[in-house]
């Protein structure tokens, strides 16, 4: 479709995550929707806000909604849009997925997480009975946009392969530009401040941050299932719970180095945060990091530990200057550009 700054469309967005819940998903749905109606596009978000919708099992700050396909039907109906994007593969989206493939409508979608491995760690089931989902999910779709080549890469070894890339961005104006912490920036006494941002859960393996053995403060920022019980097992670490905004990035700045432990992010948004902050970034070599990070502005290695201790090397200038590269305008772009026209819709479904 055209780009964005072509001709105004009319874009609906499904998603199974949406606010209160505060992670990189949400973050990029709405740095997105927010380029595109600067841009001049109608953008309507179907979230489980509009709906009935019940707690997560083990995850209860999520909330799910189950709405029936003919109303979120009559909803994108009455909207008439131009293009119709599914973000998740949760029940909402499963709805939405259903009304297209009835109206014969073309929608694409996001591969936002690797949620085989989320879904196998969290319940022990096996990772390639989710995958058969996942393909079966996206397997209609015009396009699947993701964020990474690596991403990419691992689609295509599933079967799919109409795979369009979708970058990331940074708020160049709040990130970088808020002074450091001071709090957090006294903790320097006692070596490198590390840091941690991001859910608390068992997939973001927290853990192994706050096993490494690199002298210094450990901080982490967020919220999530396990945070009671990393408390009690570390309690040298100092948690802060959620923050947002210009705290958060007054807590970028006042780190040495922000530590990114997942094994199982498709991108890793605080990454590029951190380093608009001048934050280095030490990560395992996994995807994620190695399409993100170049060795001037991070360190990988299997052994966190000497991730962490080459990073703390690195150059802040160089970790900002590299950050000026990502842009939600990039982004948003990009989103356009893979949209697929849907035929206009007339007001009764």
């Amino acid at each position: 479709m055209s780009g964005l700054r072509g001709a105004p469309m009319r874009i609906v967005i499904a998603t199974d995550a949406w606010s209160p819940q505060v992670n990189g998903v949400v973050r990029t749905l709405q740095s997105v929707r927010d380029e595109l109606e600067a841009a001049g596009h109608t953008v309507l978000v179907i979230a489980p806000d509009r709906f009935r919708s019940w707690p997560c099992p083990t995850y209860p700050e999520i909330r799910l909604a189950f709405p029936r396909s003919a109303t979120v039907g009559e909803t994108i109906a009455a909207f008439a849009p131009d293009a119709i994007h599914l973000a998740t593969e949760g029940p909402l989206c499963l709805a939405v997925r259903r009304w297209c493939l009835a109206q014969g409508l073309p929608f694409t979608t996001a591969y936002h997480t690797q949620f085989p491995d989320y879904v196998a760690k969290r319940t022990g089931v096996n990772a390639e009975l989710v995958w058969k989902y996942i393909r079966w999910f996206h397997a209609p779709a015009r396009a699947i946009l993701a964020s990474t080549p690596s991403v990419a890469a691992t689609l295509g070894a599933h079967g799919l392969d109409q795979v369009r890339p979708w970058g990331r961005g940074v708020d160049l104006s709040l990130f970088g530009a808020v002074k450091a912490d001071p709090v957090i920036r006294a903790m320097r006494e006692r070596g490198p401040v590390q840091l941690y941002v991001g859910r608390i859960a068992i997939e973001k393996n927290v853990a192994a941050f706050l096993e490494s053995r690199v002298p210094g403060t450990k901080v982490v920022i967020g919220d999530g299932p396990a945070r009671a019980d990393l408390e009690r097992r570390f309690p040298a670490a100092i948690f802060l719970g959620v923050k947002t905004g210009a705290d958060l990035a007054a807590a970028y700045a006042a780190a040495d180095v922000l530590v990114f432990p997942s094994r199982t992010d498709t991108f890793g948004l605080v990454m590029i945060e951190a380093l608009a902050c001048g934050t280095p970034v030490a990560a395992y070599p996994v995807a994620g990091p190695v399409d993100v990070l170049t060795p001037e502005v991070g360190a990988m290695d299997a052994d966190l530990d000497v991730a962490i201790e080459r990073a703390l090397t690195r150059r802040r200038i160089a970790c900002r200057v590299y950050a000026l590269r990502f842009t939600w305008a990039e982004s948003a772009r990009q989103f356009a550009e893979a949209l697929v026209p849907a035929r206009r819709l007339a007001m009764a479904a």
